[in-house]
């Protein structure tokens, strides 16, 4: 069984991965770290990046039926086939802007993960690559054994997709310039 935990930067994919993993006894992969240790990263001003197709080939070679995958390049190198389940992470963006503050990000890279967050991305891109093998959870404030417990749910089948919608808080609390204005 392959799962993967995707979701923007700052969600706690590694946190949960991690967890998940030692639990269930699977391999992590690690997308960003085979990344960078296969030099595929091309840094250019405040952002990262990734020759996707060749990281692609490598991902295929190194995924075998029995692993956790975490990143959020899922959904542009992983094939269908191989996945089992994927899991989408979701985060209040104004918490994230606090995460990615006190990650150091410049404040053009801290928005425009936020509104990546916000619109919903990654969520949308994981639809079209999985499919029906998808479930989305909001882990906004939720400890790290709430959300286990969740991510255990949507593995068993037991829990449906959470609809998340900042757009329309962040629209409601007049704040779209915020995150979408240079």
């Amino acid at each position: 069984m392959s799962i993967v935990i995707t979701g923007t930067p700052g969600v706690g994919k590694h946190t949960i991965g991690k967890e998940l993993a030692q639990k269930l006894k699977l391999e992590i992969v690690d997308i960003n770290e085979i990344a960078k240790n296969s030099g595929l990263f091309e840094e250019n001003d405040e952002s990262n990046d990734v020759d996707t197709e060749k990281l692609k080939v490598i991902l295929r070679e190194k995924i075998s039926d029995r692993h956790i995958i975490i990143g959020h390049l899922a959904p542009y190198v992983l094939d269908n086939e191989k996945v089992n389940r994927v899991i989408v992470l979701r985060r209040n963006p104004y918490d994230l802007i606090q995460v990615y503050d006190e990650r150091g990000y410049s404040d053009k890279k801290s928005r425009e993960n936020a509104s990546s967050e916000i619109l919903g991305v990654i969520t949308y891109d994981v639809i079209n690559q999985f499919q029906d093998k998808v479930v989305q959870i909001n882990v906004t404030g939720g400890k790290v054994q709430e959300v286990l417990e969740k991510v255990n749910s949507a593995i068993s089948g037991n829990i449906d997709t959470e609809e998340v919608d900042w757009l329309e808080l962040v629209t409601k609390n007049n704040d779209l310039k915020k995150f979408f204005v240079d």
